[in-house]
């Protein structure tokens, strides 16, 4: 039996660079993802956090590839546990095993196309379920804020 999996594909007009930066820059992300930022050294093996705007841990993972500008995967951890720390609106009693998530950047046509897997999911999982409605407006403010310089959802949450 297949896992399943989430793959979202869009099309930016920008560089890669600049695809590159809004994914992996504390501050850029900031702008488009509702006050969160994520931080990380991008080094394979480091921890990734994905912070809310009070500065406390909404999830935690581990980077598992960073070819710079074209290739980013980290591990998704909503319990937070990667980090040693917990998030209490994220932690659950039966918490599912962390998913993967990785993003190929490619030019096309004189644009980028940013394609997002996110996949390793247990059966029934209820991230995916999740993700399956945040990541496609999390990357349309993203679009927009490149496109347009200002994010679709700017207070999302």
């Amino acid at each position: 039996m297949n896992k399943p999996e989430f793959v979202y594909v869009t099309y930016i007009d920008t560089t890669p660079d600049k695809v590159w930066q809004a994914l992996t820059n504390g501050e850029f992300t900031r702008q488009y993802w509702g006050g969160r930022s994520i931080t990380s050294d991008w080094q394979v093996g480091s921890t990734v956090k994905h912070l809310k705007p009070d500065g406390s841990l909404d999830w935690a993972g581990e980077v598992l590839e960073a070819d710079p500008p074209r290739r980013l995967s980290y591990t998704f951890d909503p319990s937070g546990e990667m980090s040693g720390q917990k998030s209490e609106q994220t932690a659950q009693p039966q918490a599912e095993k962390p998913s993967r998530v990785t993003f190929e950047i490619e030019e096309y046509m004189g644009k980028v196309r940013l394609t997002l897997t996110h996949d390793r999911f247990e059966p029934g999982s209820k991230v995916l379920q999740g993700i399956s409605v945040g990541w496609p407006a999390i990357l349309s403010s993203l679009k927009s804020l490149l496109e347009k310089g200002e994010p679709l959802f700017p207070d999302w949450s």
